[in-house]
């Protein structure tokens, strides 16, 4: 059951009130499962992952919790919402040269909020351009098997993209990794 308290899970939903009744209207997996250091991507490089949200839900941020690795020297990064086909719906500001700490939380506010008109898959992308990119709390896929059963759970695209995201996703490979990011 996600951490959310919209129509489809109730007041009643166990995992939103053990969280204290936060605000938040969507997570990639649930947080409790979010413990392993994830490697997300190369330098310049988005990694992309379905992401279950609820019709009617306004996004203002994607956030993300950074692993055991800082970023290193960073210069470019973001967070964007795309549909179901990938194309670009909402993004972040560039985070340039934001450091980026291990082990803590961030907002990654997009620079328009967006209201999602329709329940379903969403893609939710994340890059980081730095001499080292973060790692990212989350869960990893060890089998390339099991990774590869139907439709792709996350994947890499585009190189060198920098602060802004591709309008769409293009020439994707399998990754094995969905870091944990909730709407707010």
């Amino acid at each position: 059951m996600a951490l959310t308290n919209t129509e489809s899970y109730p007041r009643s939903n166990p995992d939103w009130l053990r969280f204290g009744s936060p605000t938040i209207y969507g997570e990639s997996v649930p947080k409790i499962l979010g413990s392993v250091d994830c490697a997300i991507a190369a330098t310049g490089v988005e990694l992309v992952f379905d992401m279950y949200i609820d019709a009617g839900v306004t996004i203002t941020a994607l956030n993300f919790v950074t692993g055991g690795t800082a970023a290193g020297t960073p210069t470019n990064g973001y967070v964007v919402l795309r549909d179901s086909t990938g194309a670009k719906l909402a993004q972040s500001a560039d985070f340039t040269s934001t450091a980026r700490a291990a082990n803590t939380a961030y907002a990654g506010t997009l620079t328009a909020a967006y209201t999602t008109p329709s329940a379903g898959l969403y893609r939710v992308g994340i890059s980081f351009t730095a001499t080292t990119v973060p790692t990212l709390r989350g869960v990893s896929m060890l089998n390339a098997a099991l990774a590869a059963a139907g439709r792709a759970c996350s994947q890499t695209h585009g190189s060198g993209v920098l602060g802004v995201a591709p309008a769409t996703v293009a020439t994707p490979t399998s990754a094995f990794v969905i870091p944990y990011i909730y709407l707010t």
